[in-house]
């Protein structure tokens, strides 16, 4: 359901799985190719800004996508960039120290050196906007006033590096992660520590307070991403889907229990944690990018995503519709496939279809005899195997995935088989006929060249 917003924006509010985007509509590439550390929308989302390694902002079109401007922000590489909640200031940071401050259109206000020569690893500001807190590899976690740049509260506490802070939506509350595998919750008015939580087991890269403000997500080096209620500083669950470390989080700007997570493998993960949530990822992009996610933001509508990358890139996900679910090496590539044990080939001895989906199936492959299909479902990565010949069935996949998929089995398989049935009558359309003839064409090549290097072996001998 679409409903308007304060700002004017079109907002979606309806069913979360809307939120789930897993598309990807735009690949953003500088003329300098450099890793895209941090990115983030205007505030009303007609522009995206992405800061690189070099120290150097990029604009684009948030509706085109068009690349429109480069200039120098930090002498140094970009680490983090938020805006102000009234909308009015961009603070941006880099690896030795330096803060920055920025107007609505980007001109440059001051600057200032918030920590000793070394990396601002986050900044967020304080409801009012009147102050902001900072987290560096100093072990400070430091509160400034905007208006005058002034240092008020130097928060000590932490026993190695700061890699998250971030102050609450709504109160006098600041959460902090660092290096110490600690998370720590502070009183910015007093400069008090006020709880301290020991849920994980190595670096906490990331912390996120729920827009309600009731909830705290923690991301961490030993992969895991936990979630606290601070009612009641409770552990509410324990969520693992990377296989390296969470490197970004990022709550929704209207579904509350629906986040994303960006980790080291490169991986964009979408979690529901609300009642009809799960435990498991809700979407999955393996692969999204070819080195680690830095940074995801949601547009401020929240119909769209953007990810930068070490890669040297920034993609942009929308939802994915009837006709436009991709079906590729991108979302396969982790099955088993009939000609090749390590991964799917699409060439053309391939018969490849996206005409039988059914819910969240990505699509079909189907081997050149037509007894093989492999099909994957986008929401949940869930894996199935389909032997025709052998009549057999294989899922891999948890119980509530395998529940997932059995109500969607049985009218997968009638479309299945009316294909394989109609492929192995003859009845294929032209394209799929034309791709036939060149698997043909194919194995007689092969077999000349077979021929080919038998014949020289007996040379040889």
């Amino acid at each position: 359901m679409r409903t308007g917003s304060k700002s004017g924006l079109a907002t979606f509010t309806g069913n979360p799985s809307t939120s789930y985007l897993t598309f990807q509509t735009a690949n953003l590439r500088a003329k300098q190719l450099e890793a895209v550390t941090c990115c983030s929308w205007t505030p009303g989302g007609r522009r995206l800004l992405t800061g690189n390694f070099q120290g150097e902002f990029c604009l684009w079109d948030g509706n085109t996508y068009q690349f429109e401007l480069i200039m120098s922000a930090h002498d140094d590489p970009f680490r983090c960039m938020c805006w102000s909640p009234n909308q009015n200031f961009l603070i941006t940071t880099s690896s030795r120290g330096n803060l920055k401050y920025w107007s609505s259109t980007i001109a440059p206000i001051v600057s200032i050196e918030a920590h000793d020569k070394c990396s601002i690893n986050e900044v967020s500001f304080s409801p009012s906007s009147n102050k902001f807190v900072t987290g560096g590899d100093d072990r400070g976690v430091n509160v400034f006033d905007f208006e005058t740049t002034n240092l008020e509260r130097n928060l000590k506490g932490h026993g190695w590096d700061v890699k998250a802070a971030q102050w609450h939506p709504a109160a006098s509350l600041i959460a902090s992660g660092g290096k110490d595998n600690l998370v720590k919750l502070w009183d910015p008015r007093q400069g008090g520590c006020l709880s301290t939580l020991y849920g994980h087991k190595s670096t906490v890269t990331k912390v996120a307070w729920s827009p309600n403000g009731n909830w705290l997500l923690t991301g961490s080096r030993d992969q895991m991403i936990k979630m606290y209620d601070v009612r009641s500083m409770k552990e509410l669950c324990s969520l693992k889907g990377h296989y390296k470390e969470i490197t970004c989080l990022q709550w929704h700007p209207f579904q509350e229990s629906v986040f994303v997570s960006g980790g080291m493998d490169g991986t964009i993960l979408y979690w529901n944690v609300g009642p009809k949530g799960s435990e498991d990822p809700v979407a999955r992009i393996n692969h999204a990018h070819d080195m680690a996610v830095w940074d995801c933001k949601w547009h401020p509508s929240g119909h769209c995503m953007a990810s930068a990358s070490n890669d040297k890139t920034t993609k942009l996900w929308v939802r994915p519709r009837l006709g436009n679910i991709p079906v590729g090496q991108e979302w396969l590539n982790d099955l088993p496939s009939p000609f090749n044990e390590k991964e799917i080939a699409y060439e053309e001895e391939d018969i490849v279809t996206d005409e039988i989906h059914l819910g969240a199936h990505v699509g079909i492959v189907i081997g050149k005899k037509g007894s093989t299909i492999i099909s994957m479902q986008r929401a949940t990565g869930t894996k199935m195997h389909v032997d025709q010949a052998r009549k057999t069935l294989e899922i891999e996949g948890t119980p509530r995935q395998l529940d997932h998929v059995k109500r969607r089995l049985s009218r997968l398989l009638e479309r299945v088989e009316a294909q394989v049935q109609n492929q192995a009558m003859g009845f294929v359309d032209e394209k799929a006929a034309e791709m036939q003839r060149a698997m043909a064409r194919q194995m007689e090549r092969q077999k000349m060249a077979a021929k080919e290097a038998e014949v020289g072996a007996r040379r040889n001998i």
